[in-house]
């Protein structure tokens, strides 16, 4: 994770990976077959910590905006994962990347997920009918991403969690709900 996330993916060598694992560069291979394999591997497990901290189940409606804001506080614990993310998922516009289908897949189900949060609470009467969910589902995510770059170049100078709480109150009309 860390080559990945201070040199990025096409400046990362197999050989400083295999140097800083313990094994040598056919056996990084052997486990991942490819560097691309590696690269896949590392994103995969980063999904896996996430999916684990939500538990049981997802967050429903303003519950899964809450677990948001929750992310950016674990997130500003975490320098090397925000910062392999952060590269990687810029990297990946460029043609041809490993890892471009995985961000596509990745931002289509993240914004799938909040559109469907913010929809749960527009049924419970949470919100307003009339909010523009897939542009608000858009809008958090893009706040999100962009409060990490920030916060990686310049870290005292950036609150990810008291930004992210402010925008999503500010982009859905109405407070969160407080933490459990």
């Amino acid at each position: 994770m860390e080559t990945f996330a201070t040199r990025g993916y096409h400046n990362a060598s197999l050989a400083e990976i295999a140097e800083r694992s313990g094994l040598t560069q056919a056996g990084v291979l052997h486990h991942f077959r490819t560097k691309a394999g590696l690269l896949t591997g590392v994103l995969e497990l980063r999904d896996k910590s996430d999916i684990e901290a939500l538990g049981d189940g997802r967050p429903r409606g303003l519950g899964l905006l809450r677990h948001l804001v929750n992310t950016a506080r674990l997130n500003a614990e975490r320098e090397g994962i925000v910062r392999l993310y952060a590269v990687l998922s810029a990297e990946s516009v460029t043609e041809g990347h490993p890892a471009q289908g995985y961000f596509r897949s990745r931002y289509a189900g993240l914004r799938e997920l909040v559109v469907a949060a913010l929809r749960e609470a527009v049924e419970a009467g949470e919100l307003a009918p009339a909010l523009p969910v897939a542009s608000v589902a858009n809008g958090i995510i893009a706040v999100m991403d962009g409060l990490q770059v920030q916060w990686l170049l310049e870290p005292a100078a950036v609150d990810m969690v008291e930004t992210t709480e402010q925008v999503i109150t500010a982009l859905i009309g109405v407070p969160l709900p407080p933490e459990e």
